[in-house]
């Protein structure tokens, strides 16, 4: 695992207005969470959000990123970016996506990534706040693809707190990738702990590897 303090750009990751860190603090505040860890001094990467088993991660997890003064942009299915929400939604970063085209959003995701000078794209890999038997591993290829790191993000419900845990660039080795990742988030207390989600590596849900992918697109 590979840890990266500064941005070889200079430029550092993308901030939010005043406003939206004034509420990610208020919204702390009047719940009684605290933020732990820095923002990566990078202008780009991947950010997990783990565990994922409430509607209530949402705001929470945006909270601790506008307290810390980050913008992210993150994923959802596409039905709840309908009116009257949808334009809150998307105001708050969301991304509406078709789940029935994961590939798809893995390239669209990456070349969006690489045509951009700054951008956090925040995922949660369970990808359901449901019990999941596993991981969705696009988060991992899209980050391999971009080739931007992946940090650690996080919400602890036991202890109160979120924030940023370590930070790591794949190195294709997916299986043993996916080890330091559990070894991280296996201290880490979802809201409903019996939903949370195996760390393991489905192959019936593995998108096309990073060396494929480039190939395929380049036909």
């Amino acid at each position: 695992m590979a840890v990266k303090s500064m941005s070889k750009s200079g430029i550092g990751p993308p901030r939010i207005h005043k406003i939206q860190a004034l509420l990610g603090i208020l919204f702390l505040a009047v719940t009684g969470w605290k933020v732990a860890g820095s923002v990566p001094d990078i202008s780009k990467f991947v950010l997990v959000l783990a565990p994922h088993t409430s509607n209530w991660d949402l705001p929470f997890i945006l909270a601790v990123m506008y307290g810390l003064g980050l913008e992210i942009n993150w994923f959802g299915k596409k039905e709840i970016f309908a009116w009257p929400v949808g334009g809150v939604f998307k105001w708050l970063g969301g991304i509406p996506i078709d789940r029935s085209s994961r590939q798809k959003v893995v390239q669209q995701t990456a070349q969006t990534i690489r045509e951009r000078e700054q951008i956090v794209i925040g995922i949660a890999p369970e990808g359901t706040r449901s019990q999941s038997s596993h991981w969705n591993t696009g988060f991992y290829y899209i980050a391999s693809l971009a080739q931007v790191p992946i940090v650690f993000g996080y919400l602890d419900y036991a202890r109160k707190v979120g924030g940023f845990g370590p930070m790591m660039h794949a190195t294709g080795n997916i299986e043993a990738d996916m080890k330091v990742i559990r070894e991280f988030y296996g201290g880490i207390t979802a809201k409903y702990p019996h939903n949370v989600g195996e760390m393991i590596v489905s192959q019936r849900a593995r998108p096309l590897g990073a060396e494929q992918v480039v190939q395929h697109e380049k036909r």
